[in-house]
């Protein structure tokens, strides 16, 4: 699993990632204007914002997706800049996007190694290489049990015969299984029910516990305030509070996001 393989050299900060000052621009449109952003190992970060306050743009910015205009992005402590959602991938940053990005046809098992699949080389004497599959379920089992998933009897099943909470628990599953120091989450209970949000939610948790740095993007910020141990405003592409949960309400919440000034946050 990605957390447990330790750091070689020393940390030079508390913080998994940092963003500061990131601008992005489309044009003439102006996605992001100075946002910045911190999180730390095991916490669980939630960035909200109205829609178009640049909360996508710059998940996607810190996951290699989308390249930044100006603004500097540190992986603890060390300024770096991400060339591709691979190099994410190698500083240790999984994303689950919205749409999950899983094949419906291939087993459970098969979406969580996509991309990655070990492969037993060939013998001498014509066997030909093929995957290890007796390892990707083993390890895709572990993973799952990790983050306390167990209503998925099997590896082996498909994920186009999964409900959407399932879905989004493999895919959870699967950025835990890889991540060696943070995950970021767009929208992960789009959609979902509320028993298949509870599904998702749990997951989220558990990989904070085990120790990942956990960006949550969401529009439901009752439960953010719940689950989240910070809470990230953005408004008009900049980060305008970022205050521990504890000490914010919903009111506070939806006053900064609108424009207007909360007394606990302020």
């Amino acid at each position: 699993m990605g957390t447990e393989q330790p750091d070689a050299a020393p940390r030079k900060s508390e913080f998994v990632i940092e963003a500061t000052d990131i601008v992005k621009r489309y044009g003439h449109v102006q996605a992001l204007g100075g946002a910045s952003l911190q999180v730390r190992p095991g916490e669980v970060l939630a960035l909200v914002g109205d829609n178009g306050a640049g909360k996508s743009t710059l998940a996607k910015i810190i996951c290699g997706a989308v390249a930044p205009d100006s603004g500097t992005l540190a992986f603890w402590g060390e300024p770096t800049t991400v060339t591709s959602i691979r190099h994410a991938q190698e500083l240790g940053v999984e994303t689950v996007y919205q749409d999950l990005a899983l094949a419906p046809d291939l087993t459970v098992a098969e979406n969580m190694f996509l991309g990655r699949e070990p492969i037993n080389p060939g013998w001498f004497g014509g066997h030909p290489a093929r995957l290890d599959r007796r390892h990707m379920r083993a390890k895709a089992e572990e993973a799952l049990r990790g983050i306390g998933i167990s209503t998925l009897t099997s590896v082996d099943r498909t994920v186009r015969d999964l409900s959407g909470g399932q879905r989004q628990a493999i895919a959870v599953a699967r950025a835990v299984m890889w991540a060696k120091a943070a995950i970021i989450m767009d929208e992960p209970t789009a959609a979902l029910g509320t028993r298949q949000t509870g599904i998702v939610y749990d997951s989220i948790r558990s990989a904070a516990t085990r120790g990942l740095a956990v960006i949550v993007i969401s529009h439901d910020i009752p439960k953010m305030l719940s689950l989240a141990d910070r809470i990230a405003i953005m408004r008009q592409g900049r980060t305008i509070s970022n205050t521990e949960a504890r000490q914010m309400t919903l009111t506070d919440v939806v006053t900064l996001m609108l424009g207007g000034k909360a007394t606990e946050a302020a």
